[in-house]
């Protein structure tokens, strides 16, 4: 039956949303989770980014959390969990996105990365992450982490 819904929409010009990967980046002693700021308004996410030819999306989300959060550490091969959002375009509209996420147990976290000076990053308690993050979907994947109870 999804399928056949897919279909149709694709007929009648209603895409499936395009996908992101993202790295939620934890803490592996404290269960801290680690914020960047987007680049364009400065709000609260996880690092994110698009599928990369010549990875496996877990890769492709660690690879993300470390141009855009300077962290390493061991990726999980299963993804935790997805969230949509609207991603806004130069163009003035925005596309629906779903973004499936992968644990990333930190540890080591660098100053010197790709992005570092277009963003700032923080250590949040799951439960300050909850506070501070837009997207809907990703606060409710944030409460299913331990110590996340609110």
């Amino acid at each position: 039956m999804n399928v056949l819904r897919r279909s149709l929409g694709m007929l009648i010009g209603k895409r499936p949303p395009a996908m992101q990967v993202a790295a939620l980046c934890l803490d592996p002693e404290t269960g801290k989770v680690l914020l960047i700021t987007s680049r364009g308004t400065g709000r609260w996410i996880i690092p994110k980014g698009w599928p990369m030819e010549g990875r496996t999306l877990p890769a492709a989300a660690a690879l993300e959390a470390w141009e855009e959060a300077g962290a390493e550490g061991r990726i999980g091969r299963e993804e935790i969990g997805r969230y949509s959002y609207d991603k806004d375009q130069d163009s003035g509209f925005a596309v629906p996105v779903e973004v499936r996420v992968y644990p990333l147990h930190v540890t080591r976290l660098s100053g010197d990365f790709p992005e570092s000076a277009q963003r700032k990053r923080r250590w949040f308690t799951p439960r300050d992450a909850i506070r501070m993050v837009a997207e809907p979907g990703l606060k409710a994947l944030l409460r299913g982490l331990p110590k996340a109870e609110v």
